[in-house]
Order: structure tokens, then C-alpha cells, then sequence
């Protein structure tokens, strides 16, 4: 049973006594030894420092406590550790008392089967903005007014409110692993409020735009431009196809596996989505795609899109030594960026009249709500038509001769008595 004992926590120094502190309670036993006291019980003196000691046991049984300076305090700790263990949510003091540094390295060594990029870009986070600032902090004593703080000191010092809000990502799941583990009883991170996000400027490119381009890089990268700008695939995609997915007779190629560079090194894995999807490209690329490969070795595992010694293409020294100077030389935004081919592609599908299912199932989304959510300003805009039709409806049914000749029925109302 849970109960409060009072202490004297300043160590005794009357002469006789040989205790270090002298005690008073239930379980206090023996005989006061000082000379003259003769009281049955440790006595304290005025100037001992008072204290109260919270004792209970937890749900396995073992026995805790915690000193208060208040009885008040005590009582209240109590009420609130048997509370928490009729409704299960009870959470070992020692274990809350856990660094924020140990728990953040137990959960990064739990994504071990992410992909290396995203494990990657944790390692970043935790590294660069959230250990400086909790890393020897008990996960138990962070609270969610220190969680937001931590997250105005890092918009305040320049941070962008994408970046600040996957550092607080990463926060997030390290105080839920604490949850999951036992550690605390609720995330602090729970209901910070996040930064609002600045929508990235997509730039889409139009037919001519990308033909200007196209003819201003390096040859052999002219097909790469074409099928990024026509088959919406990411450039990691591009690097990892493979000849055999490509079927030039029935204008078709699957995307079945990406290659993305994490420290200098190529990480060969599946889409982003992790699903396989098969893209219809337009009857011109094949052509194009049937060309550029009569002139390179053309076996089912070879990439299509191999750099000039061979081997997969880095997106890093292509964007700075191939693709960059090709958008200059083409007179085209300087802000443009490979993936805006991407954005080309959906923008392309929308002016011809695909649906949103068929610009999700090209692009590879989860579902079409990601697409509308991206996309959605591109797709036109029905609501003045439709206001039209509507109007036009009415008018046809106010002209409608049958209205007109045939009277509506009129029912006979009983007479009323006076």
C-alpha cells in the first residue's frame, strides 16, 4: 500500500547520538539515546531540514519512492502513481530517467529496414539539430513547452519550415519509441503546434520548352530528357532501368526499382512507393529509345541511361556538369530542376485531358489524393461551366411547352364552419 513517511533529513549532530539523521514515523523503533530525552522515538531538533517520502509499489511489485519538501506534493504523486496504474499506464521512475542520446540511438538502430536514404536523412537530423539540444536530457523531463521552444529556436536561427518540421519528425517518433518501450507515459511532442509550409515552386515546362532543352545537352542525354519529361519517372527510376523492362513494340516500360546516392554511394532498392507500376510512352520516344540503344550494348540487365564509361549516372556530377549548363544554354529557368520534368509530365497529362487516376498510375502515387494534392490547381477549373449548365437546365424548363399547356391539378379544400 502507498503511503507518505515524515523525515528529518539533516544529519544529527547532538552529542550521544551516533544516527545520521534523526526520524520520526511509524516505522521509526528504539529508544532516543541523548542524554535526558528519553523519549521513545528519534527527536528533531528545530533546525532539521523536514521532508516527506513518498513509498509504493509498482504493478510488478517492487518497491519506490521519492522525497517531496511538501506532504501536499506527496499525497498528490501518490494519487497520481495509483491512478496510473488502475488505468495501465503506469511508467517506472528509473527508466523516464533514461538520456534522450541512448533512446534517439536504440530507435535509429530500428530502421534498419528503411531505405538507406531515409536512414540517411535521420542520421542528418539527429545528428545536425535534435541531439545538440536533448541529448543528455532524461527523456522523462522534456516536456512539450521545451519541445516547442526547440522548435521556435530553429525557425528563428534561419532553418526553413520544411526542414524544421522533419527535424521535429524525428523527434516525434524517437518520444514514441520511448512510449512504445515503456519509457514515458505520452509523447511530449504531442499537439506542438508545426510551422506552416510554403508551397515549392514547381516549374513545368511545355512541349517546346522541352525540346529546347533536350537539344541544348549533350547528345547522348537527349532520350534521358525526353523520357523524364514523357514517362514522368524520377531520376533515380532512370538510373536503375534496366533494357528488359522496356517493351518498344507495345510503347511500354516498368518502373520496377530506383538508385539513389547516399554519401557517395549508389543504393539500389524499389520505388519510392515500393510498387512496380508500367507507363505508356508516347510512340515518338520509342523510337527515340530504339535508336539510342542500337548503339550501346542492349542485353536485358544492362541500363538503358549508363554513363559514358559505363555503369549507373550520379545524379550529383550530371546536374552539375551536364544538366545545369543545358538549362542555361537553353534560356530557361535557372531555378529549373531535373524533378520539374516530372512535374512537365503531369502538367502535360492534365493539358490532354487525363483524369486523376490516370496521372497517379503514371506518376506512381499512393493514391490520387496525393496527386490532387499536388496537382490539383492544374486540373481545370468546372465550377463557371457547370454554373452554365445549370442555368441553361432551368431556362429549358421554363420554356418546356408541356409546362405551359397543362395545368398543375388543384385540390379542392374543405369548407370552413364559422
Amino acid at each position: 500500500m502507498a503511503h507518505v513517511e515524515r523525515h528529518h533529513r539533516k544529519p544529527c549532530a547532538r552529542d550521544g547520538c551516533a544516527h545520521g539523521f534523526t526520524r520520526h514515523g511509524k516505522s521509526a523503533k528504539g529508544a532516543c539515546t541523548v542524554d535526558g530525552c528519553g523519549c521513545t522515538r528519534w527527536r528533531a531538533d528545530t533546525d532539521d531540514r523536514e521532508t516527506w517520502r513518498a513509498r509504493w509499489r509498482d504493478p510488478a511489485g517492487t518497491e519506490h519512492a521519492k522525497t517531496f519538501t511538501r506532504k501536499l506534493d506527496a499525497d498528490r504523486y501518490l494519487a497520481e502513481v495509483e491512478h496510473a496504474k488502475l488505468k495501465g499506464a503506469y511508467v517506472d521512475p528509473k527508466l523516464g530517467r533514461t538520456r534522450f542520446g541512448e533512446l534517439a540511438e536504440r530507435w535509429h538502430n530500428t530502421t534498419a529496414g528503411l531505405k538507406p536514404s531515409t536512414r540517411h536523412a535521420y542520421r542528418v537530423l539527429l545528428d545536425l539539430h535534435v541531439l545538440p539540444s536533448f541529448r543528455d536530457a532524461p527523456v522523462a523531463h522534456v516536456d512539450r513547452l521545451a519541445v516547442s521552444e526547440w522548435l521556435a529556436a530553429l525557425l528563428a536561427g534561419g532553418m526553413s519550415a520544411a526542414r524544421a518540421r522533419d527535424a521535429f519528425q524525428v523527434l516525434s517518433l524517437v518520444f514514441a519509441a520511448g512510449v512504445d518501450g515503456g519509457l514515458l507515459v505520452a509523447s511530449p511532442a504531442r499537439g506542438v503546434r508545426l510551422p506552416k509550409l510554403t508551397p515549392t515552386e514547381m516549374c513545368f515546362l511545355d512541349p517546346g520548352e522541352v525540346e529546347r532543352l533536350a537539344a541544348a545537352i549533350e547528345p547522348r542525354y537527349r532520350v534521358l530528357v525526353n523520357t523524364a519529361a514523357y514517362s514522368g519517372a524520377r531520376f533515380g527510376e532512370l538510373v536503375a532501368l534496366r533494357v528488359g523492362r522496356l517493351d518498344l513494340l507495345r510503347g511500354t516500360c516498368e518502373i520496377a526499382e530506383s538508385a539513389t546516392e547516399v554519401k557517395g554511394r549508389l543504393a539500389w532498392g524499389a520505388t519510392k512507393t515500393y510498387e512496380r507500376r508500367t507507363v505508356r510512352l508516347p510512340r515518338f520516344l520509342c523510337e527515340e529509345l530504339g535508336a539510342h540503344l542500337a548503339g550501346q550494348p542492349h542485353e536485358r540487365a544492362e541500363l538503358v541511361f549508363a554513363a559514358p564509361k559505363g555503369g549507373p549516372l550520379r545524379h550529383s556530377d550530371f546536374i552539375k556538369r551536364k544538366f545545369r549548363p543545358a538549362v542555361t544554354a537553353a534560356g530557361l529557368n535557372p531555378k529549373l530542376r531535373f524533378h520539374d520534368l516530372r512535374h512537365s509530365c503531369a502538367s502535360l497529362l492534365i493539358r490532354e485531358g487525363a483524369s486523376v487516376k490516370a496521372v497517379q498510375k503514371t506518376l506512381g502515387h499512393k493514391s490520387a489524393t496525393v496527386t490532387l494534392d499536388r496537382y490539383g490547381h492544374l486540373f481545370p477549373d468546372e465550377l463557371e461551366s457547370v454554373a452554365d449548365r445549370l442555368d441553361r437546365a432551368r431556362t429549358h424548363a421554363l420554356t418546356d411547352p408541356g409546362r405551359t399547356q397543362q395545368a398543375p391539378p388543384v385540390a379542392q379544400l374543405a369548407g370552413r364552419t364559422r
